[in-house]
């Protein structure tokens, strides 16, 4: 479908406020592809996994899934042969404790049972890998660290470095206190160099022996590793570089683990994204009192009190729309600012959602077709670049729709051929509102020429409306 569209109706919008739905990078790269289709399986197929996940979000509160980050750079170091630190470990290892958690869900769901179009098939799909989740979540927090229960080595160096942590801190306390005290700048002990230290002062320098590693900005302080510590220092320090070798063991360890199942993981990933797509369908339908559409083959829209989603509630008037039907035209006259130009994008926008698999804000049992494009002629498209005049834009633009529409396609026009002469832009409306039905497409224009009034009674299957101002907030297109 063209790109044009996407623009004049928002569409782009409508996805960004689907985004805040979505916790996961691969829901958020299928919201990024997702485009209209016209293929009746295809959406037939999407609408059912949005019904689904509609149903869902009333009965259990949604499915459960937590933030999940894009994995695909992980297997592809995996791929090379690669060793993945301890957070793209814990990233992977919360993609495979959540296949758990989705499973048994669904399992509960079907104990119930709760009916379902779709959704116990596409979680068919989710691979289970039971030994290697657990080998992860033994080993991993959820940030990344390492466990103790990594490995026993890894269990006995931590418990090493604490003892010696415990016994270095306490005779570093003893410097601290009494007649030592008058010879620092600080009771704190602190670190340098990963070593224990104590801020001496300079003059004191000689008082404890030991080391100098560091000294204060003003050089009033220096930081010396007592004599006494040393060799507990130097005990710890090379318990720490044990400790690190052994975590590089454990990393190595575990990514082989992970290296034969690249593929179910990614697939799992993959999965997973859908799921968290079709739940941010399910409550963006829900935040906009969306429903679902029925799709119909032969291009027949009957909209039941169709609102702009991007509107606000209290804003937005709803309004019934009949098209493909009795009639495959309509035209529609009223003053300015009454709302013609946002019934048509209204029509637009529920044509791209439905067909993109969403609800749509209309009220149950509305009826949608399946164009193969959409196009549209909304607003001033001016062009100072190019010199062309309003008319001379619209003009363009109606003429490359001409060239492009089909008779399944869906055509809309905002003030058609105005901008010029009245009485040349009337017949000139005429003439493109033949063309139009003679290639066969559905179209809707607004006007303010009273010239097509006549017209649309005259013409075959060609409908004339008008907006009902007597009641402020209850505007209708009816029969004129």
């Amino acid at each position: 479908m063209n790109e044009k569209i996407f623009k004049t109706m928002a569409f782009e919008q409508i996805k960004q406020q689907l985004r805040q739905y979505l916790v996961s990078a691969a829901g958020s790269a299928e919201l990024a592809q997702l485009t209209p289709s016209d293929d009746l399986a295809t959406v037939q197929q999407a609408i059912d996994e949005t019904r689904d996940g509609a149903d869902i979000l009333r009965l259990e509160g949604g499915i459960p899934l937590p933030k999940l980050a894009d994995i695909t750079p992980h297997i592809k170091r995996l791929s090379i042969e690669g060793t993945l630190s301890g957070t793209e470990l814990a990233q992977i290892s919360r993609v495979l404790k959540t296949v758990q958690r989705v499973v048994s869900f669904f399992d509960d769901l079907q104990q119930k049972p709760v009916e379902l179009r779709r959704l116990y098939t596409v979680v068919a799909d989710l691979i289970h890998l039971p030994e290697v989740s657990k080998r992860l979540s033994v080993s991993l927090e959820d940030d990344g660290r390492l466990t103790d229960e990594a490995s026993p080595d890894l269990k006995r160096i931590r418990r090493k470095i604490t003892t010696l942590e415990g016994t270095i801190r306490e005779q570093m306390a003893g410097y601290t206190r009494g007649k030592n005290a008058k010879y620092l700048s600080d009771t704190l002990v602190t670190i340098r160099d990963d070593r224990y230290v104590l801020p001496v002062k300079a003059e004191y320098k000689q008082r404890f022996g030991g080391i100098v590693h560091d000294q204060s900005a003003s050089g009033q302080t220096l930081y010396i590793e007592p004599e006494g510590v040393v060799v507990k220092n130097n005990q710890l320090r090379e318990a720490q570089i044990e400790e690190r070798q052994e975590e590089r063991r454990i990393l190595l360890e575990l990514s082989e683990l992970l290296r034969p199942y690249q593929t179910e993981i990614l697939e799992n990933a993959t999965v997973l994204g859908h799921l968290d797509f079709i739940n941010a369908k399910a409550h963006y339908a829900h935040a906009i009192k969306a429903t679902e559409p029925i799709l119909s083959a032969d291009n027949q829209i009957a909209l039941r009190q169709a609102r702009h989603p991007l509107i606000a509630a209290d804003k937005v008037v709803a309004n019934d729309i009949e098209l493909g039907t009795t009639y495959k035209a309509i035209i529609v006259t009223g003053p300015n600012t009454g709302g013609k130009t946002v019934t048509l994008k209204t029509v637009g926008l529920a044509q791209l959602m439905a067909q993109s698999g969403l609800f749509i804000a209309a009220n149950e049992h509305s009826q949608v077709g399946l164009f193969d494009e959409i196009f549209a002629d909304i607003g001033d498209e001016q062009s100072i670049e190019q010199n062309l005049s309003t008319f001379s834009s619209h003009m363009e633009n109606i003429v490359n729709i001409l060239k492009d529409a089909t008779d399944h396609s869906l055509i809309l026009v905002d003030e058609l051929s105005a901008g010029t002469d009245p009485q040349e832009g009337a017949a000139l409306a005429m003439a493109i509102l033949d063309d139009i039905g003679a290639i066969g497409s559905e179209v809707i224009a607004t006007t303010h020429y009273p010239e097509l009034k006549a017209y649309g009674y005259n013409r075959p299957e060609t409908i004339n409306a008008a907006w009902n101002l007597t009641r402020k907030r209850c505007n209708r297109l009816i029969d004129y």
